[in-house]
């Protein structure tokens, strides 16, 4: 998953961006409007953190609302030390899905991301996800298929799926399965187990195995 952060305050949006990088991430930011709108523009994200009091052609809001213009629907999150109602409902009817009020706890922050990309992420694409080997998996009906054939996956094997798809091109890490998947504390070696039933079960296996880390799916 690819997350882009604008902030014009440097030390923070490094702080930021490696706290993502560690949960596993690809991340990329830049300090005014004008080279954000560009990035954006340029490029595909899955989620936009974005500062409202910034240098550039536009503040935030105003560079949100260019965004949408241009059709560009990635969902986005404030982070800002406005915290009037009048700006709350400037920021949301921009497009905005949530707000991050500064200062704020990195825990907050891990949380409201992994809410809005769970929200969004299956909505926002195509109903069928086509991944390595011609496999595809139907989000409607959460069903994994090669070349037309539904693979029986258990319910658990298809949430591990389903997060892996979620995050693809980005590394699952076994907090996250946990936290995902069975909603509380699980042994890596459990997941590990389940993982293993899930890839026993695909002729061609395209999960990666990311030593001691977790496991992820390419792009």
């Amino acid at each position: 998953m690819k997350i882009f952060i604008l902030e014009d305050e440097v030390v923070l949006a490094i702080s930021v961006q490696e706290f993502l990088e560690d949960l596993g991430y690809e991340v990329v930011y830049k300090t005014n409007s004008q080279d954000a709108f560009d990035t954006i523009y340029n490029n595909a994200f899955d989620l936009l953190l974005l500062d409202v009091k910034v240098g550039g052609e536009q503040n935030g809001f105003e560079l949100l609302s260019l965004l949408r213009q241009y059709n560009i629907a990635t969902p986005a999150i404030f982070i800002t030390s406005l915290n009037d109602i009048e700006n709350l409902t400037q920021g949301y009817a921009c497009g905005c899905c949530d707000y991050i009020r500064k200062p704020f706890d990195l825990a907050e922050l891990k949380l409201r991301v992994e809410q809005v990309i769970k929200l969004h992420c299956f909505s926002s694409s195509k109903d069928i996800i086509e991944l390595a080997f011609n496999y595809k998996f139907d989000t409607k009906n959460m069903q994994l298929t090669l070349d037309k054939t539904v693979i029986s996956l258990s319910k658990t094997e298809t949430k591990l799926l389903e997060l892996l798809i979620k995050q693809r091109g980005s590394v699952v890490t076994y907090e996250m399965f946990w936290e995902e998947v069975w909603g509380e504390w699980i042994e890596p070696t459990n997941i590990r187990v389940q993982v293993g039933n899930l890839r026993k079960k695909l002729k061609y296996d395209f999960i990666k195995n990311i030593r001691g880390v977790g496991y992820k799916i390419d792009i």
